[in-house]
């Protein structure tokens, strides 16, 4: 026996591994992690800033694409249309949601179930969807409302023209409101009625009340609402691609597209879609500076009481408005669709000889639809699985501090919120279109860029949940000779379970129908229903087109009731 292992024996001690020897299989997996993440997130960005100063040709730094993109006067009309455009979008999202969130959250209106559940309806649509039934409605003298229009007064042309600016933010913002909307009757739903009472007993008239105390209360919640409407209209692709294309209305989107026509000119296109990035970063620090320090707290006695403002005989007038934004962003656009959907000919207007299924049988009986649909839900289940799981990994590093500087690894995943689809696509196909990752147009770039998009809202989700659980039940495991992994898949999946399906429906939903990002990066075996539609639009093909929406909504609704049975009915109201 050596002399080691003698003084081992007379001490009792045992052998412990020396540190510089130990490998922590769980610290390579988050360094792997990080590096995963830098993959999805920071290199493509990198990418892009890299493609907009390198000249193609020779890869020397330059300036010359800038000054493609810029130098002119046209392409700044453009940005300052995309604006304009983006800033009506808001201002008219605003009026729509704003009273109609006050009436939901805060008086007696009736039917209230009844609205929050068609709003919801008007979330979930695609509002390239809703586009196309507003072609139905009101095109140029085609449409229903314009022919409804002319029979009833005789005129020779129609009332209505959505192929013009104000139909292009009309039916852009009947597809955006509700943003606004679910964030005021978040924050109203919050606030205590405490201090709205007071002002009542004082004597200060309802109106007073709402304009001085209601409505300041909620400001934050408005305005966070608004800038999440303006960044989504600025960088929106498939409503302009319907109306404004053929209006010839340019905005920054088309003219992006236009940049990847023969001869693609990616690096131009970089160059030129890094002013929305700019705009995006602007604005959120507007937002701070607006609020700055001004103090939006209720301090009450009592917490949360809410005590409805009864409205007398307005409140049916409350309800008719939310009934007519309603019914213009859902009721009549689905009723078109409805229309054309089960028509031979969408323009022959109602009869029996003219309803037919052989608009779902064609798309039942096509390969390439087939393909198509099952190329857009399985993508997004892929993106639904992928998303969570990094985000549950990259949120339990930074929750439990397993490696220094968690903040960064928060600040990569939450940095595809301020980067627009339309931008990020483009940074994907600058990196991954070219060896020895050649990645375009195959069904990783687009699960690998989706999920990439939506990390945020799956992080978002998850860091909640685990910031709400007790790390002691994992120690405990840890303690009894488990390992971190052990603890991860036995006590925090099981614990989060309702949260991760609600992480996972949420990023389903808006995968599923994502244009702006599939748009520039999938390819002829690849196609999913967004850009199936695009293309059917631009034939003509509406009654097929129709149908297939109606394959895609009624999709999402039944994903949208399974979630409410699995998690709960807040789920896609969800705030963190």
């Amino acid at each position: 026996m050596s002399v080691l292992a003698s003084l081992r024996s007379w001490t009792g001690a045992r052998r412990v591994p020396l540190p510089i020897l130990r490998i922590d299989l769980a610290a390579l997996a988050w360094i792997g992690l990080i590096g995963v993440l830098v993959f999805l997130v920071v290199a493509p960005i990198a990418r892009l800033l890299l493609a907009s100063v390198q000249s193609p040709e020779t890869g020397d730094w330059t300036l010359a694409n800038y000054a493609t993109a810029f130098g002119h006067l046209r392409n700044w009309e453009v940005l300052g249309t995309s604006l304009l455009y983006a800033g009506g979008v808001t201002a008219a999202s605003v009026v729509m949601a704003v009273p109609i969130a006050w009436a939901v959250a805060r008086t007696d209106m009736p039917a209230k179930g009844l609205v929050r559940a068609l709003i919801l309806g008007a979330f979930i649509t695609p509002s390239y969807l809703g586009a196309i039934g507003w072609i139905l409605l009101a095109g140029p003298n085609a449409g229903w409302l314009n022919r409804v229009w002319m029979s009833l007064t005789g005129a020779s042309s129609g009332l209505f023209n959505v192929y013009s600016f104000a139909g292009l933010v009309f039916v852009t913002a009947l597809y955006a409101f509700p943003y606004v909307f679910v964030f005021t009757t978040d924050a109203l739903d919050r606030v205590s009625t405490e201090m709205e009472e007071a002002a009542s007993i004082l004597g200060a008239s309802q109106l007073r009340t709402t304009l001085r105390i209601t409505l300041p209360l909620v400001t934050p919640a408005i305005l966070a609402g608004a800038i999440v409407v303006f960044l989504d209209t600025v960088a929106l692709f498939g409503t302009p691609a319907i109306i404004a294309l053929p209006a010839r209305i340019r905005v920054m989107t088309l003219q992006l597209w236009q940049y990847f026509e023969y001869p693609v000119r990616a690096e131009v296109a970089a160059a030129y879609s890094l002013p929305l990035v700019g705009i995006t970063v602007a604005l959120f620090l507007a937002q701070r500076l607006i609020l700055g320090r001004k103090g939006y707290v209720a301090l009450t006695g009592k917490g949360g009481s809410r005590a409805l403002t009864p409205l007398g005989p307005w409140r049916w007038v409350a309800l008719g408005y939310a009934v007519l934004v309603i019914g213009l962003a859902v009721l009549l656009p689905f009723a078109a669709l409805g229309q054309a959907a089960f028509s031979t000919a969408w323009g022959r207007g109602f009869s029996l000889d003219n309803l037919t299924l052989q608009n779902f049988v064609r798309l039942a009986a096509d390969p390439n639809a087939r393909d198509t649909i099952g190329h857009s839900f399985g993508y997004a289940a892929a993106t639904g699985c992928l998303a969570v799981l990094l985000a549950l990994a990259a949120a339990y590093v930074v929750t439990r501090r397993l490696v220094p500087g968690g903040f960064l690894l928060s600040l990569i995943c939450m940095t595809p919120l301020v980067i627009p689809g339309i931008v990020l696509a483009i940074g994907f196909y600058a990196t991954y279109s070219t060896p020895p990752i050649a990645l375009y147009g195959t069904a990783a770039i687009l699960v690998l860029a989706f999920t990439t998009r939506f990390l945020p809202i799956a992080y978002v989700n998850a860091l909640a949940g685990l910031r709400a659980l007790n790390p002691e039940m994992e120690e405990a495991v840890r303690i009894l000779g488990g390992t971190r992994t052990r603890a991860v898949t036995r006590v925090v999946v099981p614990l989060l379970k309702k949260s991760l399906i609600g992480s996972w429906l949420l990023v389903f939903i808006p995968a599923v129908r994502e244009l702006s990002t599939a748009l520039f990066l999938v390819g002829p075996n690849t196609r999913v229903i967004s850009v199936m539609m695009l293309d059917l639009s631009e034939n003509g093909s509406f009654e097929t087109l129709a149908a297939l929406g109606f394959v895609l909504l009624a999709a999402t609704i039944a994903i949208v009731l399974l979630g409410y049975r699995l998690v709960g009915r807040d789920f896609m109201l969800r705030r963190s």
